[in-house]
């Protein structure tokens, strides 16, 4: 029988095999692709002499193909739990330098397990993608593992915060995971998303499409909106997770202060320089990010999305040290318009926010819908319907302030009292209407127009006529939508005072299995 000493030994020799992964040359394989191994990832990712690994000696169970004479070290996955900062999460990440990173039936049992234990110890999972897909030896085994991992990603959504970091190629039905997830974070030029890669592609449109044209991280970013953030390297990459998570509860059962920092910045802080931002020119613009950043603790926020749908912004930021979730028309882009990807973006954000507890700010400058057959055709009054969904469903406290313009249906679907507004405050600059002046006098006014001896001052005399009337905060405030006019230096601390005195709003609804979001 082995000795106590001989056993630990072979414990030993054992993990540092397993660790080795695949071997020097696929890991120097992996650092000339300008990617770091697995464990390095976790290294950087999970606080120093914190993390647990779980699963490491399981082995695949395929013995087909000459598989049966294939070691893969730790099944091509690493799971386990650590701190991040100070706090608990679970994570897996992909091991390419191991048969590709190929997902199998033991490998997806890893992975699945991690997310079950997240769910029970109520703490985020990350999971670091890079892999060649589905391990084809084993056939459907690989295909079921794929589909027990997409089960988890949706019961245990707005249970737990789920974060995808795509460092590596990530290829076919592995795709549908991240898009399950929360938040994805992808790696320019190292880092791959697609169902059908440029070879089929190719084959099937004729088209010359590499890697990067059709699934890479500015793709996904700017063009298709699959993913939120994009980084230069994997250490910025994980970078950025820990930041993201920095503002993220650890699951639906924390309370809105778990994510508490004190603050540097004082709450009474007035904004001077928001009192000239609106431009007296109409037809001038301002970048509505200026606004956020005068009024957040610091002028720091974390933008996902910052390259798609760019006439809206969504960022995460904290006031007076609590996080809040921020959604914002942007002038300066299309006119701040809401279109199909802005909706979606928007509606999205506000879905993630009340599901963990965010309380929401909505900063109003909108002109209306974007017009034309293409948004149409593409589906707009659907996609414009989720935005209004998001917010009627949303329990958070809701905050919203309207800066300039609120015209039309946008007006509703950006937070109105109508939909659940907990408080609507608006600056003096606000115009609430059903359109802009000019062009509701040229329709109220069309004939005294069309009989006036110099029609374009009759038009200018009717717009201001109709702006007088109708397009200032105070007729709004007079029916009791708007609840407080505002100086825009006081913007901060209006809001503030606000989140407190909401801090424990409870707002009850009707019992229901779930509603219908028009998807």
């Amino acid at each position: 029988m082995p000795t106590n000493e001989e056993l630990n030994a072979e414990l030993a020799a054992k993990e540092a095999e397993i660790k080795a992964m695949g071997g020097p040359e696929q890991v120097k394989k992996q650092h000339e692709l300008n990617k770091l191994t697995v464990r390095e990832r976790i290294d950087l990712l999970i606080d120093p002499d914190t993390f647990t690994e779980t699963g490491m000696h399981v082995k695949h169970h395929c013995h087909h193909f000459g598989l049966d004479k294939v070691d893969i070290p730790a099944d091509g996955v690493v799971t386990g739990f650590g701190k991040i900062n100070g706090r608990t999460v679970c994570c897996y990440g992909e091991d390419f330098t191991s048969r590709g990173g190929s997902l199998g039936e033991m490998h997806a049992w890893k992975i699945a397990r991690t997310m079950d234990l997240a769910a029970k110890m109520r703490v985020p999972v990350v999971g670091m993608l890079d892999t060649g897909g589905a391990r084809i030896q084993e056939g459907i085994n690989a295909l079921d593992g794929y589909g027990q991992i997409f089960h988890r990603n949706t019961i245990y959504s707005g249970i737990v915060p789920q974060i995808t970091l795509s460092l590596g190629p990530c290829a076919g039905g592995a795709v549908y995971s991240p898009a399950l997830t929360d938040w994805i974070l992808m790696v320019k030029g190292s880092s791959y998303l697609y169902v059908t890669g440029p070879d089929v592609v190719k084959a099937v449109m004729s088209e010359e499409v590499t890697h990067e044209e059709l699934g890479g991280a500015m793709v996904h970013n700017a063009k298709s909106g699959v993913a939120h953030f994009a980084y230069n390297s994997d250490a910025d990459c994980i970078a950025g997770c820990k930041e993201l998570l920095s503002y993220l509860p650890q699951s639906v059962y924390d309370a809105p202060a778990a994510s508490h920092q004190p603050p540097d910045d004082s709450p009474d802080r007035t904004c001077p320089e928001l009192n000239a931002i609106i431009p007296e020119n109409p037809r001038q613009v301002y970048d509505m990010k200026q606004v956020i950043k005068a009024i957040v603790d610091d002028g720091k926020i974390l933008e996902p999305h910052q390259h798609y749908a760019r006439n809206m912004v969504v960022c995460f930021a904290r006031m007076d040290g609590y996080v809040i979730g921020i959604i914002a028309n942007q002038p300066s882009f299309m006119a701040g318009v809401l279109d199909i990807n802005a909706s979606d973006k928007a509606a999205r954000f506000v879905r993630f926010c009340d599901a963990f507890n965010i309380p929401l700010l909505t900063l109003i400058d909108v002109p209306g819908y974007m017009p034309g057959t293409h948004q149409e055709f593409g589906g707009v009054i659907r996609h414009g319907a989720k935005l209004l969904s998001a917010y009627s469903e949303a329990t958070v406290p809701k905050i919203s302030i309207c800066t300039q313009k609120a015209y039309g249906g946008a007006q509703i679907s950006m937070c109105s009292k109508s939909i659940g507004a907990d408080l609507y405050m608006a600056w003096p600059t606000a115009q609430l209407a059903v359109m802009g002046a000019e062009g509701a006098a040229a329709i109220i006014f069309r004939r005294e127009i069309a009989k006036a001896s110099d029609q374009q001052a009759k038009l200018q005399e009717m717009t201001e006529l109709y702006r007088n009337t109708f397009n200032n905060p105070y007729v709004a405030a007079a029916g009791g939508f708007v609840d407080k006019v505002i100086k825009p230096a006081d913007s901060r601390r209006e809001i503030i005072t606000a989140l407190e005195a909401l801090r424990h709003k409870q707002e009850a609804r009707p019992w229901k299995k779930h509603g219908n979001i028009p998807l």
